[in-house]
């Protein structure tokens, strides 16, 4: 097995893999809107780095002044996504990831990095578990459920402004919205069809919906919840940052 890791760049992301959906043919639309999606953030400070074999095995992280989530802070780095699954787990590559993102952040002067997590694991969120081993703490908390996870680098001078935190956006959790309400970005290629699933199965059933593209940062930092890719409210309650399908739907649906 190679051990070797590559970044996607410009010049590369055309004829190599993202990891996510490699094989299953419903999520190749996704997959090109998140390579799309990509090459509009590589001009920034975004990093896609991964193994160098065909399995899901990689770091994605930027500046969270360019992270696409409603969470504020100066000179820290974001971690969007940090995933090895399958039969790569068990071989460190989870560890050389972080680490290679620390010590990208170190050398750039940043003051420390960030995650979005929860109090209990949660699908689609990063798992504190894994992050508390390297010291990463609770910075800000939404409803005692979401975390924002940070780890501040020794030595670091920082003023608590700074210090990354959700926006007072984030923290309302609401919108006035009654009916259901979905947001949803590029960023994940698992993403397209389940607004695909979505929208299908509301139709079919005379369900009013409203589904809304987060399209821009502006539109990113400002999201009335928690947001890595996706959001959905019902009666205008925040229920969940996890993809829907037609069945998880329906089961919302019903619950209410």
């Amino acid at each position: 097995m190679d051990k070797t890791f590559i970044n996607l760049t410009l010049d590369n992301i055309d004829s190599e893999h993202i990891c996510c959906a490699i094989s299953d043919k419903k999520h190749q639309i996704g997959v090109s809107c998140k390579k799309e999606w990509l090459k509009s953030q590589f001009n920034s400070s975004h990093v896609f780095r991964k193994l160098n074999e065909r399995g899901k095995v990689f770091i994605e992280y930027c500046d969270i002044e360019d992270a696409w989530v409603p969470i504020l802070g100066e000179n820290f780095v974001y971690i969007h996504c940090l995933w090895v699954a399958g039969s790569f787990k068990g071989n460190g590559y989870a560890n050389e990831l972080l680490n290679y993102c620390i010590e990208d952040a170190k050398n750039r002067g940043k003051s420390g990095i960030c995650v979005l997590s929860s109090k209990k694991k949660k699908p689609y969120l990063s798992d504190k578990k894994f992050f508390a081993k390297y010291g990463f703490k609770v910075l800000d908390s939404i409803n005692n459920e979401y975390e924002l996870l940070g780890l501040i680098f020794d030595n670091t001078d920082i003023l608590d402004k700074n210090i990354p935190h959700f926006s007072d956006s984030a923290k309302k959790m609401s919108i006035d919205e009654d009916i259901l309400t979905i947001y949803y970005s590029h960023q994940c290629p698992f993403v397209v069809n389940s607004i695909e699933e979505v929208s299908s199965y509301c139709s079919e059933n005379n369900i009013d919906v409203n589904i809304i593209l987060v399209d821009s940062l502006e539109k990113a930092k400002n999201l009335p919840c928690v947001f890595n890719n996706w959001a959905a409210f019902l009666n205008g309650k925040f229920e969940s940052c996890s993809l829907l399908n037609k069945n998880s739907l329906k089961k919302l649906l019903n619950s209410k």
